[in-house]
């Protein structure tokens, strides 16, 4: 697929950029840049040159929002088979590598909830983040019902989702929606170097696993994840990965990783409750 509404670049050692661009209107989402980042996340999921995925955006805002340019008919009914509450067929979460979100700027609306559905998030102090779905005669979106109470708790996510109040990059990690706030001009390199740590010194499948898991067990009880933990330590314990990042710890010295989360990946284990 050729990207219009986005862009991807691969920098050596296996971090994937990708950066919602469309900044002449403040990279505002569109249907396109829906399908495109679906490519781009299958993308990455797929190829295991890629370690670890930042998601990002052009200029100085992250997403304003939907694209309104329709005006009125912006959320004009939709048709019945086409519509869905989350316009991308790959998601941030489903990506088997971590997906930081360096939001360097505004993130409002399915700005902030495309980014909800990302592993780590850094945001700028000088920014506003919203979930203003509702103040727009409409509703959240992408999982937000789901993913905001198990990020902030359920009386935050209450104010948020039907205030639709925005606040700043500070509130967002006061809260436990953001993992860092910088000046806008240092979210994107911190989120960098934090990606290419990561690219080296966590293992892909080890990473892969994890991530999923943590996504999954949220539905699950404390016995069922222990059974998880247990059936997938029998997938890594053996392998070379396990033995290698045990000698370059001794060593001390970067792992040479060479598990392959695009060939080894296990049969999910099935849930007993």
């Amino acid at each position: 697929m050729g990207y219009d509404d986005i862009r991807f670049e691969l920098r050596p050692g296996g971090v994937a950029v990708v950066t919602l661009h469309r900044p002449e209107h403040r990279n505002t989402f569109s249907g396109r840049m829906g399908e495109e980042l679906s490519h781009a996340y299958k993308r990455c999921d797929e190829d295991d040159g890629v370690r670890v995925v930042v998601l990002t955006g052009a200029g100085d805002t992250f997403c304003a929002g939907a694209d309104m340019t329709s005006g009125a008919e912006t959320f004009a009914s939709p048709g019945v088979e086409h519509f869905s509450a989350m316009p991308l067929t790959m998601r941030a979460c489903d990506v088997r590598k971590p997906v930081l979100a360096a939001l360097n700027g505004h993130a409002i609306g399915i700005g902030l909830t495309l980014a909800l559905q990302c592993d780590l998030r850094w945001v700028a102090s000088e920014a506003r983040y919203g979930i203003v779905q509702v103040r727009r005669g409409v509703m959240p979106d992408c999982g937000a019902h789901w993913i905001l109470p198990r990020l902030v708790g359920w009386a935050t996510a209450a104010d948020l989702l039907l205030t639709g109040r925005k606040f700043d990059g500070q509130e967002a990690v006061s809260m436990g929606l953001a993992n860092r706030v910088l000046p806008s001009a240092e979210v994107l390199p911190a989120a960098l170097e934090a990606a290419q740590d990561m690219a080296v010194h966590t293992a892909p499948l080890s990473a892969g696993l994890t991530k999923k898991l943590l996504w999954s067990g949220a539905g699950m009880n404390l016995k069922e994840v222990e059974s998880f933990e247990t059936a997938l330590h029998h997938h890594l314990m053996g392998h070379s990965d396990a033995a290698e990042g045990v000698i370059a710890f001794l060593e001390r010295r970067d792992p040479n990783w060479s598990g392959s989360v695009a060939e080894e990946w296990p049969a999910w284990p099935q849930r007993n409750k």
